[in-house]
């Protein structure tokens, strides 16, 4: 039985939820796995635009922050996040309560039913959706699991595309998936180039399930998976610099890892950044700049936007 995962949960004001979400974020400790924000109390506030110009989000309303982390987090140590942005916002959050999630495999349950995805020359499928593989393409055998990235999200889809444009077969690369999740990315560089790829996750639950899904898809001896927060993995460093890394985590992280990829990345070598909302894309594109690398393309997708850059 696996350990649970811990949810944080309390409430404040709608024109407060972005300075709370990103507090959390960008916190070194405890560290999130994911956050959403989501209305309180639907249906109670008016309707406005947001910048995807096709959704619409209840202003000045009440909205829910969750977060979800791997370990039961530090009672201090999120009360020290919340408050500094309770300081910065001038707004108490409410309802403030951290619950187990219960063992129920609920990535699983949650991706019951979808779609398989074409992205690029990729096909991502589950193992029920076998006889729908079109022939010409490059499979990728993902079963819902208790790791994120099975390529159905905007921003997953996006890094496969570049990974589909980019590559050849049997042309040299040495590759690195930072946060692989279910390791679709270190996968799918695997199979297209059928070149050894280094994944990493700070999620050891991850590490697991991107193994398992590389020995599926015939990959087994090409995927190397670590458990490492960033680049805090002597196996990281032995093996650059790197002709490719990709990474599909949140922004911040991204910002903080800037001077990383830099110092890990070959001249010339590609970075390709994902998890980014296109309202965080200057921060994002910023940061890389100032470590010298530049923006070479962008997939939008959704609300999200996927970034190509060189050093």
């Amino acid at each position: 039985m696996t350990s649970p995962l811990w949810k944080l949960s309390f409430v404040v004001p709608y024109e407060a939820a972005e300075a709370f979400s990103d507090a959390l974020e960008a916190a070194i400790w405890p560290e999130v796995l994911a956050v959403t924000t989501t209305e309180a109390e639907p249906g109670s506030s008016p309707l406005v635009k947001t910048a995807s110009d096709w959704n619409e989000v209840e202003a000045h309303g009440l909205w829910r922050i969750e977060a979800l982390y791997a370990e039961e987090p530090e009672e201090d140590a999120l009360r020290e996040t919340i408050a500094r942005a309770e300081k910065e916002t001038g707004t108490t959050a409410q309802g403030i309560h951290v619950d187990p999630v219960p063992d129920e495999d609920w990535v699983a349950r949650s991706l019951e039913g979808l779609e398989p995805v074409r992205a690029g020359r990729f096909f991502v499928y589950g193992s029920h959706d076998a006889a729908k593989v079109p022939s010409g393409t490059i499979p990728l055998l993902v079963d819902a699991g208790q790791a994120f990235g099975t390529g159905h999200h905007e921003t997953t889809a996006g890094c496969l595309e570049f990974i589909s444009e980019m590559l050849r077969p049997g042309v040299p690369l040495n590759a690195l998936d930072i946060g692989t999740g279910t390791g679709v990315l270190a996968i799918a560089i695997a199979k297209l180039a059928r070149v050894n790829v280094l994944a990493s996750d700070i999620d050891p639950v991850a590490v697991a399930v991107t193994k398992a899904n590389a020995r599926a898809n015939g990959v087994g001896p090409f995927v190397t998976a670590l458990t490492a927060k960033g680049f805090g993995h002597t196996g990281l460093a032995a093996r650059a610099p790197y002709d490719l890394i990709v990474a599909n985590i949140l922004a911040r992280p991204l910002v903080s890892l800037a001077p990383s990829f830099r110092a890990h990345l070959k001249p010339g070598g590609t970075l390709i950044l994902s998890g980014t909302l296109r309202t965080q894309e200057n921060m994002v594109a910023g940061a890389m700049r100032m470590q010298g690398l530049r923006l070479v393309s962008r997939k939008p997708k959704g609300d999200w936007v996927t970034l190509r850059m060189e050093r």
